[in-house]
């Protein structure tokens, strides 16, 4: 049976399953949604169970959506938004969701713009056409999500054609009966960077991550049959936005990719923000530019954003789910369903609750084969806990600040910069934090998603107490502003990219005050093989940095210091945990993303106290599962 008679079976049995009153106008495959188009939306907001059914009924993920002809032209429909809300609910922006047919109101006071019941929100609906969805505004304002809102608008068309053949696509018929399940390494094994893994079966092939080794721009072994031609893929899942796992997503379509990509909204927000720094970091530095930001462009809007605990078609064998990775914001662990055989990448994981977000979610239905992250692998990486790391800095800090000096602390702009914000409001310091970087950014698209944090924190943005914004973080954000703190005598904290040293503009406040021993230098976060990070804390007392244009020699006087636990990664222990924690055990543990020592010892570890079946594969290796 093709899509369309798939198509026009399901509109018939919609028709049987509605009331008679209830009309739908169309029927179509969205991506991984079957969207009802009526001309009643209301009617299905006040009756729940319409939708309920139908999803139950038809297997399938349900959306409701007004018909197009009653859809008021977006600028008008601004205008009366505005006339019916009263001006105190303090509107901050309105945007309209072009693929879901609704417009997202941002105001300060939620309730106001809902109004009793809902009835100013039901009198907009009523006007304007568009479903009216209210969210508290966040209170940083955020330059990157605003661009993006403002591409896909524009891109709308685009986007309509596309997830339509995206949909055909996922619910064509199955072409080959045979059942078995491969795994293909295609980078991220025994090593750190360039995270990029084939999952394929008789009938899908999926590629999870494509990242870049930051500390020396490796590839994939994107070339390989397995993989060739790319365009063939059926769909792209990414697990977070750091670069070592997204830092290639455009380089795709380069090479004829074009469908979809499956992220959450938070990733995909973060993965623009970092994959545009990448290139503009790239050309300062004089290094060959992997691909043009119209790719980064064509990447957003093929992406088809997910939220936690969707299950998600994704091709005709295969469902996908994101589940929690507390690693960094939106980060997830994907689980796919594939028929008799369930497997979960873990990406990066955090199983511990940290100052940003809850344990990594290991609660599965059913898990056969698990690929799990080893960073911290090793017999003797035990990380002390998040309030021992807060106190372990505030020590460092102190013994600093009484010898007159000042403190960098180099981090990766998304996750690690916000839990040390967070530990330094809480320490109650009495010197500016200065911000220098993408960390006021990344931090912008924190608080517009707060339903990804953890619940305290959660809860203080909301009441108003939020921790981002208190009076001690000094935003820098010109190269004047950057040698007024260099050259201040008063003590202070530098809290700038890049985490690794290996661009950004850490590298001016190193060139500036590492000569200086009164000053301190303190890791928080991993430093990879081959980057200035590491060879720093190995204890390199001299480097040769870029200045100028000219190579100069910089003596590290100051101090060099690393506090571990702030990682977004689980420790020896808290991967066993992990491990310890699904139920039934995976009957297969995939060891990656680690040093060549590392996945081999929790291969090892995890084997010896489950008695499961492990592996640490090479890079190029295949793998039957099933």
């Amino acid at each position: 049976m093709s899509a369309e008679d798939k198509l026009n079976e399901l509109k018939r049995r919609i028709t049987e399953l509605l009331p008679e009153d209830v009309h739908i106008s169309g029927v179509d495959f969205e991506g991984p949604e079957l969207v009802l188009y009526t001309e009643d939306t209301q009617r299905f907001v006040d009756d729940g169970a319409l939708v309920r059914t139908l999803a139950k009924e038809l297997k399938k993920r349900i959306s409701v959506r007004p018909s197009s002809n009653i859809l008021m032209e977006p600028d008008k429909a601004t205008k009366v938004i505005h006339e019916i809300i009263p001006e105190e609910g303090g509107i901050k922006d309105i945007y309209f969701d072009m693929d879901k047919a609704e417009v997202i109101i941002e105001a300060e006071k939620p309730g106001l713009v809902i109004g009793t019941h809902g009835a100013t929100l039901r009198d907009v609906a009523k006007m304007i056409g568009w479903r009216p969805s209210v969210i508290r505004a966040p209170p940083i304002e955020s330059t990157i999500i605003k661009s993006i809102r403002r591409y896909l608008r524009d891109e709308s068309d685009f986007r309509r054609n596309f997830l339509k053949k995206v949909g055909r696509q996922i619910y064509r018929d199955k072409l080959i009966e045979d059942d078995w399940v491969r795994v293909t390494a295609l980078g991220g094994c025994r090593e750190v960077g360039r995270n990029a893994f084939l999952l394929s079966t008789p009938e899908t092939r999926i590629l999870i991550d494509c990242g870049v080794s930051v500390g020396s721009d490796c590839m994939p072994y994107l070339y390989v049959p397995e993989v060739s031609p790319i365009s063939n893929l059926d769909a792209v899942v990414i697990t977070h936005a750091h670069l070592d796992h997204s830092g290639l997503v455009p380089l795709l379509f380069q090479y004829g990719y074009d469908g979809p990509i499956y992220t959450t909204p938070p990733t995909r927000d973060l993965m623009a923000l970092l994959l545009l720094d990448y290139l503009e970091v790239s050309a300062r530095e004089g290094k060959k530019i992997p691909y043009k930001s119209a790719l980064i462009r064509d990447a957003i809007r093929h992406t088809i954003p997910l939220k936690y605990g969707e299950v998600t078609d994704i091709s005709p064998d295969m469902k996908l789910t994101f589940y929690n990775a507390g690693h960094i914001l939106g980060s997830a662990i994907a689980y796919f369903h594939l028929g008799t055989h369930n497997i979960a990448f873990t990406g990066d994981i955090k199983y511990e609750r940290t100052f940003l977000f809850d344990p990594a979610f290991n609660a599965f239905p059913r898990l056969d084969t698990l690929v799990i992250e080893s960073t911290y692998g090793g017999p003797g990486d035990i990380q002390p806990s998040r309030r021992e790391a807060e106190k372990n800095l505030k020590d460092e800090i102190e013994r600093t600040i009484k010898k007159g000096g000042k403190v960098i602390i180099p981090a990766f702009a998304v996750g690690r910069s916000q839990e040390v914000m967070i530990a330094l409001e809480g320490m109650q310091l009495e010197i500016p934090v200065y911000l220098d970087g993408m960390i006021w950014e990344a931090t912008a698209v924190h608080t517009a998603y707060p339903e990804y944090l953890n619940r305290n924190l959660k809860n203080s943005i909301f009441l108003g107490e939020n921790p981002f914004l208190s009076d001690i973080f000094v935003q820098v954000d010109d190269a004047e502003k950057r040698n007024e703190v260099i050259e201040e005598k008063d003590s202070s904290i530098i809290l700038a990219t890049a985490g690794m040293l290996n661009g950004g503009p850490v590298m001016e406040y190193l060139k500036g005050l590492a000569s200086d021993e009164r000053n301190t230098l303190i890791f928080v976060g991993y430093q990879a093989e081959g980057t200035l990070g590491r060879r720093i804390q190995k204890g390199w007392s001299e480097i040769q940095l870029s200045d100028g244009g000219k190579m100069r020699n910089i003596k590290i006087s100051m101090d060099i210091k690393t506090v571990d636990g702030f990682s977004g990664h689980s420790d020896r222990n808290q991967l066993f945990e992990f491990v310890k924690g699904i139920r039934p055990l995976p009957s297969k543990v995939i060891c990656m993303h680690g040093e060549n020592n590392k996945c081999m010892a929790l291969a090892s570890g995890i084997h010896k106290k489950f008695n499961i079946e492990t592996t640490a594969p090479m890079n190029l290796e295949t793998l039957r599962l099933a």
